[in-house]
Formats: structure tokens, sequence, C-alpha cells
């Protein structure tokens, strides 16, 4: 069946009507669970009822954390539902929004479904299966083989080491839920639009294709309406309605408009809109509901450059696991939003998230926030022989749809990923990316296909690698550690330059393992410098449209450890995995700031007076560079005692040559000041921040000579 994850609306109640025929039971909380080592929990009757000696365990879950830390192989979580009067009458639907790596699940007994991935969501139609009280069993087993995805990386096989490089967290780790309705209902939609830049007063043509599912027997007469709903939600735009006839299957409907005016998507100004289908029956009662967000952006590659909304823009962000020590991958929705939150802090745009399809509310966070995403199926270090496994293949295909399917309607989404660091320079690696492309196209052909290379700086030949063929190059460099001596980073960066000539290049990893250093303390120092070292030579290739970290956060892993260590923590983030941060994360933080600002105290009679700040965005051919909209300056001075003697802001329609403002105070003599300066984002986040402190003695301002040191370009 279709794996498609159904978005109603979020809900927090245990049962919750929507005001139409569709309601959804939340599955979340206590389940009971069991280890099965020897894996025969099926023979002991697991299947239509829970044993003894059971744990009981809170939804999401991942039994690698405390007890079973260790734990590989098969484990089964119990839950008996008893469901409302009538719900057994109507469609019903049991999801699971991601269960990690294999699972099979039985409601009363009876087999009702099976899915292999951990991180995409899927169902099972359970309507001939229920009862009043319904005991539902779910295996799941988490050990990675040759021909699952991730797993054992065959490419590194001559390192005697194939585990993949993060964990693999068994259990049913995303939300769990039950759909109840009509045997009518909306699977899922897929919204495409196009904008004319060049000319505000052509209309934005606007399609969506929507799926309808019919469970019946029998054609149903239908009525289909599609709304608009504004990102501030004032107004509600009809779209569309038309008459359906669904017959008993899946069927097909497309709705089209034009809008005269559209709010355009950026990652500073985030105008999320909400696509509204509702399906109705010949009477005109609503059987369902299906929204989903979306937003109006024009993504284009020219010239070997990135151009959002018709600006040329040069991103910079970074990767982070979707992990932690205290939940691992069944993480909260809270540490999502502090990891998030922390990293649009750190200035990032852009981000390859990982290697493997991300939660929806990260999707959902960055439409909202504004971060670019290229979303990427878990294949990692996978040889020709997997490349070319027609089982590989098929389940790589159908990873690919579900992830698809799931998120293609979000506006944050940049391009599709097909696989990481694996065998693309053979002729089934080409083979296979070649087939993985079609396969994207023929899905959502608006957005851009690649995957992330990491041969290619050690001098690949590019007439046979895949990347010849992808929409834009993506690019591991680890000059200063994997790949050797860190002055072969520029050779190697005019190599790439001449040997894709027509092709945008992202750096899609760069970064430091502390292995590479004796203890975390000398390892982020050698992060620091690298950071340092390979910004300024990106900077100078203006094909590198973007650059991203490896990585947010430490992690835990098989692979990339201390010598002696089969399993660790993997030291490459600017935050260890408590979120404690590192000197490098404020290094980070300032080497992407996305302006320049000059900032000192004025003096009359060797007395400060006022302040003055010069801001300015960073020019074209710099990294990370794009044009500064409504963004907003906010400033304070305060005396030793934490007085304040002054205070102010300033909002800037658009920062392009430098914005000057100068600000009169009157100070009290002899009192050491200090002056904190922040540049706002219109999302709200600091793109820029220092503080500047004067005493007697001290000239209380930027001077060029420390800007130079501290490694800041000087406008």
């Amino acid at each position: 069946m279709s794996p498609q994850l159904r978005r109603i609306v979020p809900l927090l109640f245990a049962l919750t009507s929507l005001g139409f025929a569709s309601e959804r039971i939340d599955l979340n909380g206590p389940w009971q669970f069991r280890i099965d080592p020897d894996k025969t929990g099926g023979k002991h009757g697991w299947t239509q009822a829970a044993p003894i000696a059971v744990d009981t365990v809170s939804v999401p879950h991942t039994w690698n954390i405390g007890r079973y830390e260790a734990f590989e192989g098969t484990s089964w979580y119990f839950r008996t539902v008893v469901l409302p009067a009538g719900i057994t009458s109507k469609h019903v639907e049991l999801h699971f929004g991601g269960t990690f790596y294999k699972a099979r699940v039985w409601v009363n007994g009876v087999e009702a479904g099976s899915h292999e991935g951990g991180h995409t969501a899927w169902f099972c139609d359970i309507t001939r299966l229920l009862k009043a009280t319904n005991v539902i069993a779910v295996e799941i087993n988490n050990e990675p083989g040759f021909a699952t995805i991730p797993g054992f990386a065959m490419d590194l096989k001559d390192g005697g080491n194939i585990w993949y490089d993060w964990w693999h967290y068994g259990g049913m780790v995303r939300d769990v839920w039950i759909t109840a309705g009509e045997p009518v209902l909306i699977r899922r939609q897929h919204v495409r639009s196009k904008v004319n830049l060049a000319d505000e007063s052509v209309p934005a043509q606007v399609t969506d294709e929507i799926a309808i599912d019919n469970f019946s027997k029998q054609a149903a007469k239908l009525k289909l309406k599609v709304d608009l709903i504004s990102p501030d939600n004032e107004q509600r735009i009809p779209l569309g309605v038309k008459e359906v006839s669904a017959g008993p299957g899946t069927t097909s409907v497309k709705v089209e408009a034009k809008l005269d005016t559209v709010r355009l998507w950026h990652f500073d100004h985030p105008e999320v809109y909400r696509v509204e289908a509702t399906l109705l029956d010949a009477s005109g009662s609503p059987l369902d509901m299906l929204t989903d967000n979306y937003g109006f952006r024009v993504l284009e590659l020219r010239d070997r450059h990135l151009y959002l909304n018709g600006e040329r823009v040069r991103l910079s962000g970074m990767a982070r696991h979707a992990e932690s020590p205290y939940e691992g991958l069944a993480e909260t929705r809270g540490t999502m939003l502090h990891d998030y939150s922390e990293m649009k802090e750190l200035q990032v745009t852009l981000t390859r998230p990982v290697h493997y399809p991300q939660h929806p509310y990260i999707l959902d966070f960055c439409d909202r926030n504004g971060i670019l995403l290229m979303p990427e199926i878990p294949i990692w270090h996978f040889s020709e022989q997997q490349l070319t496994d027609p089982k590989v293949l098929a389940l790589a295909k159908q990873m690919m749809t579900e992830m698809i399917e799931s998120d293609w309607n979000h506006p944050s989404v940049l391009a599709w990923s097909v696989c990481n660091e694996s065998s693309t320079q053979t002729p089934g690696g080409v083979a296979y990316f070649k087939t993985m492309y079609d396969v994207v196209k023929a899905l959502d052909p608006d957005r851009y296909v690649s995957y992330a290379d990491d041969r290619i700086p050690l001098g690949v030949d590019p007439k046979t690698n895949a990347a010849t063929y992808a929409d834009f190059v993506m690019v591991n460099e680890y000059f200063g550690t994997f790949h050797g001596d860190p002055a072969l980073l520029k050779p190697a960066l005019e190599r790439i330059g001449r040997e894709y000539p027509t092709k945008m290049i992202v750096i899609s990893e760069f970064g430091e393992p502390g292995l590479f250093a004796q203890d975390k303390a000398a390892g982020d120092a050698l992060r620091v410098k690298l950071i340092h070292e390979h910004l300024e030579a990106f900077r100078q290739y203006d094909f590198i449209g973007g650059a991203l970290l490896w990585r947010y956060q430490d992690y835990r892993s098989h692979r990339n450890l201390r010598p002696g260590e089969t399993a660790g923590i993997v030291e490459t983030g600017l935050v260890d995995e408590n979120r404690q941060r590192y000197a490098s994360f404020d290094v980070w933080k300032e080497e992407n700031s996305p302006a320049q600002v000059r900032l000192k105290f004025l003096f009359d009679k060797g007395a400060p007076s006022g302040l003055s700040a010069t801001v300015s965005r960073r020019a074209e051919n710099d990294l990370p560079s794009y044009p500064l909209h409504g963004y907003r300056a906010v400033w304070e001075v305060r005396d030793d005692l934490r007085n304040l003697i002054a205070g102010g802001s300033r909002s800037f329609g658009d920062i392009g040559s430098s914005r000057h403002i100068e600000v009169p105070f009157k100070a009290p003599g002899g009192r050491a000041l200090r002056l904190s300066f922040k540049l706002m984002r219109p999302t709200g986040y600091t793109a820029f921040e220092r503080t500047v402190d004067w005493s007697a003695g001290n000239s209380g301002g930027d001077n060029v000579e420390d800007m130079l040191r501290r490694g800041v370009k000087v406008p």
C-alpha cells in the first residue's frame, strides 16, 4: 500500500472529530515492549497477545537507550485499543510515522501489513480486522544487511569495518495513529506553480493534482473543493471546485487556477500558504480534508549560480543527525525545535539535513523559519554490486517515492539526493544514478537531483562519474583530515571547476572529525582553523554555490572513532552530544553572518558621546552572500552598574550599499561602558551580534587591524 502519511491536522486528544467523517485516534504513549533475541515470538503466540514479562515504554520509542542500548535484532510492541462505538463500521487505517527498520504488524492475530525502511511513513488498512477491543502487535528488526538501506558499507570492506556511520536505533521511532472515515478519502496532493518574475502583471499559475482513494466496490459521485489559505490566515482564496466520479481504486484529479498576486517564499521571508483540499459527497456533506504547506518561489540554476526569486544567492549551513543521548532517533519535537533554532542562530540557510528522510516537524520548521533542504535516502558507501542489486534498486525507488510523496509540497525543499559517497564512478553506479534521476523527475519535475560524492576531490574521471549527469554537483571534501594535506584544497577546487565546467558545485560536507586530534579541545581548535581556511578557499570560486559543515552535533556511531573504539561518539560537531557548545560554535556563527558591521563609540573631548554603526551586506562574490531585505538593527549602551545609557532600533528596507547609524548619548563620567549591537533577520533570528567595551585608556571600537586578526572581512 501507499506509504503516504495523511496530514489532516495536528491533534492533541485520543479521539478528535474534524467536523468531517474522518477521525484520528492518537496511539502515542504507553505500549508494552519485549526484545526477542531468538526471534521466536511468533511461534509463542505474540502476534495474538503480549507475553507475560514485558516493559512499558512510551512511543515514539527506541530500545537502544538504557537497558537494551546495545541490542541488535528483533523486538515487539503491543497495545490493546478499545475503539469508540461506530468506528468499526468505517474505513480504518493504522499509520506509522517511522519504524526502524523492518516491521510487520498484526491486528487481533491477523497480519495486517509490513514495511521496510526506517524513516518514511506507512499504513495498513485494518478495516476488516477490527473488533470492539483490539490487540495490535508490531514486530521490528533493526539489523543491517548487504541489501538493506541503510546497510553495510561494502564500498569500505577493505578497511575491515562495514558499519554505516550512524546508529541503528530500532523501534517505533515516530508517531503512531489510527484514522477512521468514509471509504472514499484524499490520499495526497501535489501542488505546482509558475510565477513570472519579469512581469508582475502575469498571473501565477497553480496546479493541484489530487489522489482520491475509493475502497468501496462502487463508483462514487463526489465534489472536490480546493482553497488556498494566505500566510496570515486572513484570506481564503478559492482555487477551484470539480465534480468527480471516482471508481474503486485511485482516481487522480487536477485543479488549475490563476492568481493575480502571490507572496514569494524566501528563507528570510518564509511566506507559507496552506493548500486545503476538501472532499464532499453528492449531497455536499464533507467526507475528508487534507491540508499541506506550500510556498511560491522561483529557484533557478543559471550560469553555475543559484537564484532565489531572481536574486543570486550563495548559501551555507550544516547537517544534523536525528538523535540525542536521551531520545535516540525517537526524538521529541522539543529536541528538534532546540536544535533547528540553534542552527538558525548559526546562520543556516541551506542543509542536506542528513542521510535519511526527515520528521514532518522539521520540514514544517524549515518552511516557516527559512531553511532550504536537500533531503536524501540513506544509501552510504554502497559498492557497485549493491547499487546494481535489483532488491536494493527496488527498495531505493520505494524510499525515494515515499519521501518525495510525503514532502514534495514543502517550499523549503530545493533538491533531492539519491545517495552518498558510493561507487558512482563505476558503470553500475552511473546506471543507478541515471535510473534514480528518472524516478525523481517523473515524480517531481520541478526540483533538482544530485548526490554527495567524496571521490571528486581525489580526481575521479568526470567522463566515468555519475556527477556529470546531476543537475548540480555535491562534493564531500576533507582536506586536512581524510583527504590529506590541506594545501591540496585549492588545487582540487580549481580542478573540479575545470572538470565540471557547466555545473554549480555545493560543498556538501567538510569538517574535522575528532579522531584527528588528541582530545576534544585540540579537535575543536583544529576545527576552528579548518572553518576559517576552508570557507576562505570556497569564497574564491564563485561556481561554489553553497558550503555545508559536517555537522551540528556530535553523534553516536561505529565509525570514525578514536583508535581502539568500536562504538562511541563521533566528535564532529559545533556542540557535543549534550548540546554543550564548543568554541567553534561562535566562530561559525560569525564567519557565516550575511552582514558586515563596523561598530565603535564616538568621543567628545576624550569621553564617549555616542555610537556609530555601519552595516553592509556581503559582496555578491562572498560566501555566504544574499540580498538583505527587512533587517533590523537593535542596540543598547549600559554602564558597569547595568544602567541603560542609550538604546534603540532601526529597520532597514534593503541593505545594499552600507547603511550608517549614529546615535548621540550622554554618559556619566568615569564609568566603563558596554555597547551591545544586534542585526536581526525578519524571522527574528540574529544575523550579527557584537559587544564593544570602553573604559579609560580603551579605544572602544573596532579597528581594521583587530577585525583582520579575528578573521572578519572588512567592508
